[in-house]
């Protein structure tokens, strides 16, 4: 690595990270995620890189998950010392005191990240994602809806949105005061940023509002207009590396491309931990489409055997079928999620081990399945599912091959198992892809 790096970022779950690089790549930057902080023996594999990211899944743990993960995490990139490091978290901004406090990440970074105010950017207007007078918005088919209304995310059934202005939000989770950059400042620019930001001084942290894609850009101007020798900390969603990648980069439609709409005979595996009624609606339309749908029972989960029948069963459907999904429930509404949580109960297990107990078994399951089986593309539906599931497999890192779904491309991933070096996986969040994702997928 002969220049500082641009950026580095962390994901507080899988899929948000590959929606970071996606947005670095898509602007020219050249971009690889990895699966724990590189040395330099690992980044001599990958020629001028720019921009580096690390996917996690502090979004899932408790504060003290949290610190066993993020604190070796921030040591490292500390000692990297990119100009800027960005604590990268889900456009809707899911997390409480108890699990994936953005707010304690916050405070960690303070003893590693000192003497500087921290930008917060959620707002991703390419995404469907918006802030207003500190009010967040998200977008669902054709609609818009605050937070604390959205069908979807009001009701995540780990971390319900219930607040949809941030400031509150974060109050919540951090002793650090919050300052707002409200949408009057964002829309008369740098100069008037910068006036805010000075009447903003004693504010530990600053948010942004963002409502046009234009807005990015004023923020991007803002941010990048402070000379810091030492690495400047931001929160905030993949509205970071849009509004830096469009300053560093320019868009480039080559990493776009183009569908083959003919019959496609490739053998795809849909593993969904996701309980998102966005992933049900997918499953419902991929199913019309040919895609043959296997749900996995719960008493499966949290116990010590490995179900190799039930493995084996899934191998012969991906023979007979070719397209099919493995999943664990369908929707927020579907019986099977109370019938996990009352099995994991029974096992002794405590509620907030659920999702890494459902995580690493899904990951082991998923590598038997493809060791005996010949897939040639995996599709990872849920941003906790797609983190354990990668680790199982060994996967290192990953790049962007080709946009599918903004927030959702496919990858090429580099393993030290053979078996799953330069695989084609799609990692995809609960909240992410249109009802045809998954048959595009097959036909790109």
């Amino acid at each position: 690595m002969k220049e500082r790096l641009l950026l580095a970022f962390y994901g507080d779950d899988f899929t948000g990270s590959t929606d970071a690089m996606e947005a670095l790549t898509l602007y020219g930057l050249n971009t690889v995620l990895f699966l724990e902080v590189p040395d330099k023996e690992v980044l001599t594999e990958f020629e001028n890189v720019q921009c580096i990211g690390v996917a996690g899944t502090s979004r899932a743990k408790s504060p003290e998950g949290m610190h066993k993960e993020l604190q070796p995490i921030f040591e490292k990139i500390a000692e990297i010392n990119p100009q800027f490091f960005h604590y990268k978290v889900c456009s809707t901004f899911d997390s409480s005191p108890e699990t994936g406090s953005i707010g304690y990440a916050a405070d960690l970074a303070r003893n590693y990240f000192k003497n500087q105010q921290y930008h917060l950017l959620v707002g991703v207007p390419q995404l469907g994602r918006y802030t207003v007078f500190g009010n967040h918005f998200a977008k669902k088919d054709d609609s818009i809806y605050r937070l604390d209304r959205h069908p979807v995310v009001a009701n995540h059934p780990v971390t319900p949105m219930n607040e949809a202005d941030l400031k509150m939000h974060m109050s919540q989770q951090t002793d650090q005061k919050v300052g707002l950059i409200d949408i009057l400042e964002v829309q008369g620019g740098q100069e008037r940023i910068r006036k805010k930001n000075e009447e903003l001084m004693d504010c530990d942290i600053l948010l942004y509002d963002a409502l046009e894609e234009n807005h990015l850009d004023a923020v991007a101007n803002h941010i990048l207009s402070e000379d810091n020798p030492k690495t400047q900390f931001l929160i905030g969603s993949s509205g970071v590396e849009y509004a830096l990648g469009n300053a560093w980069g320019s868009f480039s439609a080559d990493h776009v491309r183009e569908e083959n709409n003919s019959l496609n005979d490739d053998r795809v595996l849909v593993v969904s931990g996701s309980v998102s009624a966005i992933t049900s609606e997918q499953m419902a339309y991929a199913k019309k489409e040919g895609f043959y749908l296997e749900q996995i029972p719960s008493h499966y989960f949290g116990v010590n055997e490995i179900p190799h029948e039930f493995l084996k069963k899934v191998g012969k459907l991906i023979e007979a079928h070719r397209k099919v999904i493995l999943y664990t429930a369908d929707g927020p509404r579907d019986p099977a999620i109370a019938e996990m949580k009352e099995h994991l109960a029974k096992q002794g297990k405590e509620q907030e081990e659920f999702g890494s107990i459902i995580g690493h078994n899904l990951g082991l399951w998923t590598k038997e399945i493809l060791e005996e089986n010949t897939v040639d593309k995996l599709i990872i539906a849920g941003g906790d599912t797609s983190g354990f599931v990668m680790k199982e497999l060994g996967i290192y890192a990953l790049k962007v091959l080709s946009s599918i779904s903004p927030g959702a491309p496919l990858c090429t991933v580099y393993s030290r198992n053979n078996v799953f070096h330069k695989m084609k996986v799609a990692l995809k969040g609960g909240q992410l892809g249109g009802k045809d994702f998954y048959n595009r997928i097959v036909h790109h």
